[in-house]
């Protein structure tokens, strides 16, 4: 079975005995530390495995409203309170619970098992293999005033001029106002990489490298010295014959 680490933050010296014994009757909770405020939650979080937080919200220095609001990505939290105005607020804060004292064990015992249960899930969720999701093998962009298809597979290189960019592809020229920096983050690499400030290669596409140009069909498009040294290696690598 897995345990349910957990800490319990009260400045009620009773309530946080209370809560402690009732923690010690349910066989998949494993008290690891309390506090009686906040920022001793911190420096335990700091050493231990923490799971669950039982967290009063009216403390001195910091309530637990004002903690959870402040603090990212906190664990599996369950707030415990006299005053029941609260709850609404502790929800927006993705709390799991809300206990109103004085704490009954039967209360107390279906809030720890809907912790159980949430816990539970998310083991699960992260122990199954997530499915790979398909990737489309094309995209659209705005031309003008239509919107073309472009295959990943037809683009040959992508040119960069001052305010637009043009996609020449095996079936013709699409140009859009992108810009360079954005096509260059959507097109995968290592099949696609800037060779030059102003030109994106397709490197399956190219058919000759000369005189730091690497020649596309009819086109020539140039090497800048900043990417030569990545592009002959991405081109030619271990493919390249010698005696």
């Amino acid at each position: 079975m897995n345990k349910i680490h957990c800490v319990i933050i009260d400045d009620e010296p009773l309530a946080r005995t209370c809560i402690m014994d009732y923690v010690s009757q349910v066989d998949f909770l494993n008290p690891v530390g309390s506090g009686s405020h906040p920022l001793e939650l911190t420096q335990i979080l700091e050493r231990e495995k923490v799971d669950l937080v039982f967290l009063d919200i009216q403390m001195p220095v910091m309530n637990g409203i004002e903690y959870l609001k402040m603090t990212k990505e906190p664990p599996m939290v369950v707030l415990t309170t006299a005053y029941p105005s609260y709850a609404l607020e502790g929800f927006e804060l993705d709390v799991l619970d809300y206990l109103v004292k004085p704490i009954t064990f039967n209360r107390f015992f279906k809030a720890a098992s809907k912790v159980k249960e949430y816990h539970e899930l998310k083991i699960r969720g992260s122990m199954e293999t997530p499915l790979e999701v398909e990737q489309p093998d094309y995209f659209f962009i705005k031309c003008d005033y239509r919107f073309d298809k472009i295959f990943f597979d037809d683009i040959l290189y992508v040119e960069g001029m001052q305010n637009y960019v043009t996609i020449h592809t095996v079936q013709g020229k699409f140009v859009t106002l992108l810009n360079m920096k954005g096509i260059e983050e959507k097109l995968n690499f290592p099949a696609f990489m800037r060779v030059h400030k102003s030109f994106i290669a397709a490197l399956p596409k190219v058919q000759c490298v000369e005189n730091n140009q690497l020649i596309i069909g009819s086109a020539r498009i140039p090497i800048s010295r900043n990417y030569r040294e990545a592009v002959m290696q991405a081109v030619l690598g271990e493919r390249l014959w010698k005696k």
